[in-house]
């Protein structure tokens, strides 16, 4: 389906091909385990020899609809859905490395990634390099070391909305035999695919735009298929290496292409269970039919709010990489020539008190921990989600002390400023 149909067509109709007297919307397998009838069947499907479903830990329809529905967006061979957006990254990270290994990441990244990766995969022995994303190609190659395994960024980083050269974080990671791990929670594949820029694996907080409702917390990860994992097997023994717990199977040789996903359901799922809901995946497929509708809706309205901004005479910067003039706009431009994203970060000239004092004045703009769902909402991150980060860190992230997070939705762009105008006189 991914070659034959636009993006506004696969938000509606990939993943789900319901035969004849099915049911024309996905249903929900609110099952937690699947009948057969003979034993030697359900132990087929234990060994990986058959495909099916026998617990919903491991696959479940509904789930595997609405991955299939994200693969086929982002252009992957293949996608798994996680508990939360946390959890992907995980994954994406703990299924090539392990105690003693080492990746490369950009530091403008999520607080509670940065904190994931720089504290929790500690603890597991896995070590973190964090390096600007506007690093030169040769700081980039020099944070790599023999047991580098990956290198990871956000396309548009949260909250500083930094935007990621995809084509030279691509070019450096496969310089040093490793994949590209993108976070493309923020432009999602309707305004930005990864993989057509040299990315290997992307990875989503399906919370966010894809949902849209901010009804499901929720995650996903997509392969692209493209890495020759066998090219360096040295380096990824997991996927190269007979895997003991089944029958010493090689899920390089048995898979192909769908090595890595295999790999992450049949090992990691299994074994540390952070599953996707089905009552949840439902709600995200309703969220997925109207991407292609609320994205370009998100973007004209956050275009317009920073424009606003941009001239108020108490704002004293602005961030929004669609802006002209912004130090990413040209990267924008070359990445997401249809817009980027809602989400705008700015400050005001009278600093970190000022912004919390206009936050708590705005009247139906909320103050809650979420962006990038339909309703217009504001944060304070260092007050917020970067709040366990010290202030070196925080700059380090690319979140100085008076940033307010602005995640503009898709109500009327008039009303949003009448409320941040009163705001800013208060």
């Amino acid at each position: 389906m991914a070659q034959k149909f636009k993006p506004e067509t696969l938000c509606v109709q990939a993943g789900w091909t319901p035969k004849k007297g099915e049911p024309r919307v996905l249903p929900i397998y609110q099952s937690t385990t699947f009948k057969y009838d003979t034993s030697e069947q359900m132990a087929r499907l234990f060994d990986l020899e058959d495909s099916g479903y026998f617990y919903t830990r491991l696959q479940n329809p509904t789930n595997d609809a609405v991955a299939a529905k994200i693969a086929a967006l982002e252009g992957g061979v293949a996608a798994m859905l996680t508990s939360s957006g946390q959890a992907a990254n995980f994954y994406a990270i703990f299924n090539i490395c392990q105690a003693g290994d080492h990746f490369v990441c950009s530091s403008a990244i999520y607080g509670g990634t940065f904190n994931l990766f720089a504290v929790t995969l500690k603890k597991l022995g896995i070590d973190v390099t964090f390096i600007a994303p506007d690093a030169s190609e040769e700081e980039l190659n020099a944070a790599f070391r023999p047991n580098t395994k990956a290198l990871f960024g956000e396309t548009v980083a949260n909250p500083s909305l930094d935007v990621l050269d995809i084509e030279k974080f691509a070019r450096v990671a496969h310089q040093n035999g490793v994949p590209l791990i993108i976070d493309n929670t923020f432009p999602t594949p309707i305004n930005c695919r990864p993989f057509e820029w040299g990315a290997d694996i992307v990875v989503h907080s399906t919370t966010k735009y894809m949902d849209g409702h901010a009804t499901s917390v929720g995650g996903a990860i997509v392969d692209s298929g493209n890495f020759d994992w066998d090219a360096h097997a040295d380096k990824f023994p997991g996927l190269c290496t007979p895997d003991e717990s089944y029958h010493g199977l090689t899920y390089t040789k048995a898979f192909g292409k769908l090595a890595f996903i295999t790999k992450a359901t049949a090992q990691l799922m299994r074994d540390l269970g952070s599953i996707q809901s089905p009552q949840n995946a439902f709600l995200l497929n309703l969220g997925l039919e109207t991407l292609h509708l609320r994205m370009p809706r998100h973007c004209e309205n956050a275009l317009k709010v920073a424009q606003y901004l941009e001239q108020h005479p108490r704002v004293a910067w602005v961030n929004y990489c669609d802006l002209p003039g912004n130090k990413h706009y040209e990267l924008a431009k070359k990445y997401m020539p249809n817009g980027s994203c809602g989400v705008i970060s700015f400050g005001l000239k009278g600093g970190r008190e000022d912004s919390i004092k206009f936050m708590d004045s705005l009247q139906f703009v909320a103050i809650v921990t979420h962006v990038a769902d339909a309703r217009t909402c504001v944060l304070h991150p260092a007050s917020h989600t970067h709040r366990q980060l010290t202030d070196e860190q925080l700059m380090e992230a690319g979140v100085r002390p008076d940033l307010i997070r602005l995640s503009v939705g898709i109500e009327s762009v008039d009303d949003i400023i009448a409320d941040i105008e009163q705001a800013l006189k208060a």
